[in-house]
This record gives structure tokens, C-alpha cells and sequence, in this order.
């Protein structure tokens, strides 16, 4: 027993080689032999919690490889003094407004000269990696000649991401050391693998624990470590007939959720592959070139403001949130998987109902999400533990967090709020899930309306990261700041919003979903319709999108907006009413627009393209949401447009590469839609009437 706790304590503190002295002529890594001459070289880039390689980094790291030609040792082991992780990849903050391509080629092309010099040690090179290695980092450890993986590793190429594809020499290195077909593929998605995956792949040569590390590396120092070694697979797969194949079948799948003209990353990558797969220089060289030339494309520049965009709304929720215990109230499609996500992030979950029935089915597909989403046997077993039925609703007892998803009835939640304040604790939270009430009408009768907030979640839990974070004039500002810290503790963006008609999110996206119901009834086919939303770069077209949301909740929605903003929204057609009214709801009955098989709509010949989509289709759905977005922005919704524009990529999918809709209006030019606006109100009527908002903004 007790070898067994030694054991376990000593996979907690990693192995880091011998103690380096505290005077060190480098700011970002120590350099220090052990006693069999192996020189261990610990990056500790200074000021940050992670790794990330910069040109100042690269700039050091090549004066250590100086004083190691200089001196050479037994080998050298590369290792993350950071807990957490080898390398997280590149220093993003570099690549913001790069415009200048010949400057980016310019910058790799050193940058490459120094990985190239790791890889031409002429000594045994370890990378031995916990934690994350993405990204440059990786391509750093593939320069090394053998790699070691503790257990927790995970590894991947998320430059996709970005807009990018790897620049570190990665896309030469990678598909020559494993099958080139999964490399592409892993570099294509920017999918991260676990140590186990890596080593049946041949990326990396062993998985150990940390206290077996000394041992491995000593290994591999001294010849005792078999290496992966590429296959004859490989090299036919790397041959050019196969590449030209290989090459037209991932063009082809990248089509299905990249298209070219929108996205060039998978592209560039693909091409440089076919063209030079078998020549490891020529690829090496005309990577820094095609990285270069992504760097500065608009694709890529907004991708990578996306990405700030995402650690903006991060760090709006970092502050202490003292909630343990949340309590679910509505078992439905999102009260039950708001339940199953809160356990999934480690939160003691009671999930209550009227009937039994739709709190088992929430238990179904919360078993379900966490085989898909949870790693180990155990862990899935754990998390299906806190998520506890509560038919009697005992749990708001004791609950830090009370979340209201019951249907969008005000009289039914004020009279379930009456039922539920008296038996919180006084402290407790009590947030509802509403989509288009205001709290100002939910927040009459309570005792203690300070506690009131929105947490508006958005459909697939799992999938979608924003929630509305929702506060009335009366809330609670600490309270509201717990809320947020909640929010981003459950691995979601929380977006800061005033309640008002359907928040930011729903009342930008009525809009869109409307107007393709008035094109609809101007007898132009879904499929068009559908398409000239793709066209522009939306995830799926609004017609796609009403069925996928329900249409009765649209006509609910849109019902409750019109009443407060009138002729600024389009009409609601009777057909529309009729087909709430026979139950032809969309993807959760089987049939709205489009008939729903599997949980995917069925394409039937009726609805095959007959013509492109006018520019002028185009501006009539996707303008709306801008000009929602200047008004929410104008009223005070809302605080600053990077978080409006987070708030739609990150709630609705909007065209990331586009860098969301103000940042579109923006790049358009702001006269261009303004003046576009006025011609469609003068064409089409005053809902397309630009928001004063306009005057303003910049």
C-alpha cells in the first residue's frame, strides 16, 4: 500500500532533470547535465503560465543550440518547466495585423533555421511531453529524434483554426514520420489526439509516467528505446500518384465544411503536399512561402481576432463564483442538457420535473454526451453521479444556483418563482434560461428580485459556448459577477447583456429567419435561399435554421419582438401560423420546411438550386443582423462591439472568417451599408431602415 501512494505521488511532481542553478544566462530556459552527461534544456518562457514560441524565444533557443554544438553532451532532453503543457504553439499576439508577406517570409524563414539546426544535432534529441503540445510545439518535438509522452499529452495542429496551416516545418516532418493520410487529416481538422493515439500512429516512441521518465530517457539517449519508423505504407502513400488521389478526395471533404473561397487554409495545405510530399526541402521551402502568404490574407486576420475575441470574453469571467450545488428546474430538451453539462464540468446537479418521464430522457442523453465527450470509464461514471434526479424538487434547498428552463409562459415562471424563493437560501442565484422575456416582467413578486438574472443557454448545450449573461436594472452586481465567473467555470463565453426583447442573439437573428419567410412567399425556393446564406459563409441557411430552432418558437419569438419593435421586423406569414398550428414544427416533430430524417434534413428534388443567389438576396438577410447589432450596441445592450461580434460567432455561428457582423460592416464600409440599407427600406419597406445607431459608429 504504501509503494502503491508513492507511486502516485510521484506521477504529481515531474521529472525535470537536475536542479538548475539559480543564476542562468537565458530568460526562458535553463540548461543542466545530470550525471550521465545528458543535458536536460527546460523552456520556461518568463511571465506566462504556458509556452508559446515568439521570434525573441527562437532568437535564445538558438544561442543554446550554440553553446550545445559548442559543448556537446551524452544528448539533450527537451522538457516544459510549465504545468501546463510542453508547448501551446506560437505566440498568436505576433500574427495580429500582419500585412506584409515578404516581412512573414522573412521572419520564417529564421524561425526555420532554427528548428532545422535542432533536427541536425549530432547527438540523441528527447522531447518528453505532458500536457498540451500543439502547433509549433509539435513541430518543435518532431525536430527531435525521439519523443516520449507522459500519459496526460495531448497533440495537435490547431492552425487550421487560424487560418493557417502549420509553418515550423510541420507539414514536411509530419506525413514523412506517420501515415500521410491521417497527418493531413489531423492537420486538416486541427483534432487534438491523447498519448495513446500518438504512439499507435508512431508519433511518439513511448508512453510513460513520470517517474519512469529518468529511465525512458535514458533510453533513448543510448539506443535502448525503439524508434517508430515510417512504413513501406508510408512511403507509397507519399509516392505522387498517390498524393494527386489522396489530394482530390480531402479537396473534396474539405468542401463539405470549408469552402475555398472562403477558406484557403486546407487548400494551400493540400496543394503544398501534392506538390512536394516526396521532396522534404521543397516542401520545407514553399511552406514558409504559402504560410506567409495565408498570414496576411483577410481570412486569417479575422480568424485570429476571433481568437482574441474568445479570450476576452474568457478573462470577463474570472473572479470566484462559490457555486458547488446547481439545481435544474424543467427536464425539456435544454433544462436537461444545461443539467447534464453543469455535471459534466464537475458541479453537483439535481434535475427537477413534474413527470418523471422527461427528467429519465435528460439521463439518456446526458449518458450519451458524456461517452462522447468524457474520456475514461470512470470519469463518465462519476459524472453521471452528481447528475441527480429530483422529482420532489427538494434539491433548492440547498442549491448555490437555481436554473429556470420550464416553457416560455411568464405566468407559469412567476408562478413557479412564488412557489421556489421562500425554500432558496438567501444568497442563492436564481437565473432563468428565458430567450425573449424580459426580467423586468419576471422579476415582479419576488421577494429578493436583486437575485434574478438570465442565463440564457443556447441550443446544443454541448456545442454552442456563449450564454447570455442577463441583468435588470435592479440586479445585484456581485451577484451578476458570480453569475459571469459561473458561466466561464463551465467551460462557456458569458456576453454581459441588459434585458431587453431577445437579448442580443435572438433579436438580431429574427431577422434573418423572418426574411427568408417573406422571400419564401415571394415564391423563391428554400434551397436558394438556404444557399445565399452559405454563400456569404453562414453555418446553414436561415430556412435550415428556423426548422432547427422549432417553428413555433420562432413564431413565439417573433411575435414578442414585433410587438415591441413594429414595422423594424419583417412580417410573420399566415402559412406560417398553419403549419405551427398542424404540428409541422421543424427537426423536433420530423417535418417543417424540409422533412427531417436521423436529425439531418432530406434534399429532395423539388429543392435542387435553380439559380444563384443575388447579391441583393444576400444583403437582405445578412444586413438585418448588422443593423440589430449597431442597435443593440446604440441602446446600451450591450457594451463594446468586439463583444457583439464574439456574441454572434460564438451563440449563432456567424461566418467566422468574417470576423463578426460590425466587423463585416466595417471591412464592407460603413457608407456601403448604410447606403445598401436605404435602398432596400425604399424597395422593400422600413424594416430595412438603418438604425441611428449608424450616425455613431466607427
Amino acid at each position: 500500500m504504501k509503494s502503491q501512494i508513492m507511486d502516485v505521488l510521484s506521477d504529481r511532481v515531474r521529472e525535470l532533470g537536475p536542479v538548475p542553478e539559480a543564476a542562468s544566462p537565458y530568460t526562458n530556459f535553463k540548461l543542466t547535465r545530470d550525471d550521465d552527461g545528458i543535458a536536460w534544456l527546460l523552456f520556461d518562457r518568463a511571465g506566462t503560465s504556458a509556452n508559446t514560441l515568439s521570434a525573441d524565444v527562437l532568437e535564445e533557443f538558438d544561442h543554446v543550440l550554440t553553446e550545445l554544438e559548442t559543448h556537446r553532451p551524452a544528448g539533450l532532453v527537451i522538457r516544459s518547466a510549465k504545468a501546463s503543457g510542453f508547448i501551446a504553439g506560437a505566440d498568436v499576439n505576433a500574427f495580429r495585423g500582419a500585412n506584409d508577406a515578404r516581412g512573414v517570409g522573412i521572419e520564417m524563414l529564421r524561425a526555420h533555421a532554427v528548428v532545422d539546426r535542432l533536427e541536425a544535432l549530432r547527438i540523441p534529441t528527447v522531447a518528453v511531453i505532458h500536457g498540451f503540445c500543439l502547433g509549433g510545439g509539435l513541430e518543435v518535438a518532431l525536430a527531435c529524434q525521439s519523443r516520449i509522452a507522459i500519459d496526460d499529452a495531448r497533440f495537435g495542429f490547431p492552425e487550421v483554426m487560424l487560418g493557417l496551416h502549420p509553418g515550423l516545418g510541420g507539414t514536411a516532418r509530419f506525413p514523412l514520420l506517420i501515415n500521410p493520410a491521417q497527418a493531413m487529416s489531423l492537420m486538416l481538422t486541427g483534432k487534438t489526439i491523447d498519448a495513446r493515439r500518438a504512439k499507435s500512429l508512431g508519433l511518439v516512441d513511448a508512453v510513460t509516467q513520470e517517474r519512469h521518465v529518468r529511465g525512458a530517457v535514458k533510453d533513448a539517449v543510448f539506443g535502448r528505446l525503439k524508434r517508430a519508423q515510417p512504413g513501406l505504407l508510408n512511403n507509397l502513400l507519399n509516392a505522387a500518384p498517390a498524393r494527386g488521389l489522396l489530394a482530390n478526395r480531402m479537396r473534396r471533404e474539405a468542401e463539405k465544411t470549408a469552402p475555398r473561397q472562403h477558406y484557403p487554409a486546407p487548400y494551400a495545405l493540400i496543394d503544398l503536399w501534392e506538390r512536394h510530399g516526396g521532396d522534404k526541402v521543397a516542401m520545407l521551402r514553399a511552406e514558409q512561402t504559402s504560410f506567409a502568404e495565408l498570414m496576411v490574407s483577410p481570412t486569417a486576420q479575422n480568424l485570429i481576432r476571433v481568437f482574441f475575441l474568445r479570450e476576452q470574453m474568457k478573462k470577463s469571467a474570472r473572479s470566484g463564483h462559490g457555486i458547488e450545488h446547481v439545481h435544474v428546474i424543467g427536464a425539456g430538451a435544454m433544462g436537461g442538457d444545461i443539467a447534464a453539462w453543469c455535471a459534466s464540468q464537475g458541479l453537483r446537479v439535481t434535475l427537477a420535473d413534474m413527470k418523471p418521464e422527461p427528467i429519465a430522457g435528460a439521463l439518456k442523453r446526458a449518458a450519451d454526451l458524456f461517452k462522447k465527450t468524457v474520456r475514461k470509464t470512470t470519469e463518465v461514471r462519476d459524472a453521471l453521479d452528481r447528475l441527480i434526479p429530483d422529482l420532489a424538487g427538494e434539491g433548492v434547498r440547498n442549491a448555490d444556483l437555481v436554473i429556470e428552463a420550464v416553457p416560455e409562459k411568464l405566468e407559469l415562471k412567476r408562478t413557479l418563482y412564488a412557489a421556489i424563493e421562500p425554500r432558496m437560501k438567501r444568497d442563492a442565484i436564481l437565473a432563468t434560461n428565458t430567450s425573449s422575456i424580459p426580467l423586468q416582467e419576471l422579476r415582479v413578486g419576488l421577494q429578493r428580485p436583486e437575485n434574478l438574472v438570465g442565463l440564457h443557454f443556447f441550443n446544443p448545450v454541448s456545442r454552442l459556448q456563449l450564454v447570455e449573461v442577463v441583468a435588470h436594472d435592479g440586479t445585484d452586481a456581485a451577484l451578476f459577477s458570480r453569475a459571469r465567473a459561473f458561466v466561464g467555470a463551465i467551460d462557456r463565453l458569458p456576453l454581459s447583456v441588459k434585458s431587453s426583447p431577445g437579448f442580443l442573439v435572438n433579436r438580431a437573428l429574427t431577422p434573418y429567419m423572418l426574411e427568408a419567410m417573406v422571400l419564401l412567399d415571394e415564391k423563391i425556393d428554400q434551397a436558394v435561399i438556404d444557399d445565399a446564406a452559405r454563400k456569404f459563409g453562414m453555418p446553414m441557411g436561415p430556412v435550415e435554421l428556423a426548422d432547427q430552432v422549432g417553428l413555433d418558437i420562432c413564431l413565439d419569438v417573433g411575435d414578442m419582438l414585433r410587438a415591441k419593435f413594429g414595422d423594424a421586423l419583417p412580417p410573420t406569414p399566415a402559412w406560417l401560423r398553419g403549419k405551427v398550428a398542424r404540428g409541422e414544427l421543424g427537426r423536433k416533430t420530423g417535418k417543417g420546411f424540409y422533412t427531417w430524417r436521423d436529425g439531418k434534413p432530406e434534399r429532395i428534388a423539388s429543392q435542387v438550386i435553380e439559380r444563384e443567389p443575388s447579391q441583393e438576396m444576400i444583403d437582405r438577410l445578412i444586413l438585418p443582423i448588422s443593423n440589430v447589432c449597431v442597435a443593440a450596441l446604440h441602446e446600451g445592450i450591450v457594451d463594446n462591439a468586439d463583444s457583439v461580434d464574439g456574441a454572434m460567432i460564438f451563440g449563432t455561428g456567424y461566418a467566422p472568417f468574417r470576423g463578426g457582423p460590425l466587423n463585416y460592416a466595417r471591412t464592407r464600409g460603413i457608407e456601403d451599408v448604410v447606403t445598401t440599407l436605404r435602398n432596400l427600406a425604399q424597395k422593400f419597406g422600413d424594416r430595412f431602415t438603418p438604425d441611428a445607431g449608424w450616425e455613431t459608429f466607427r
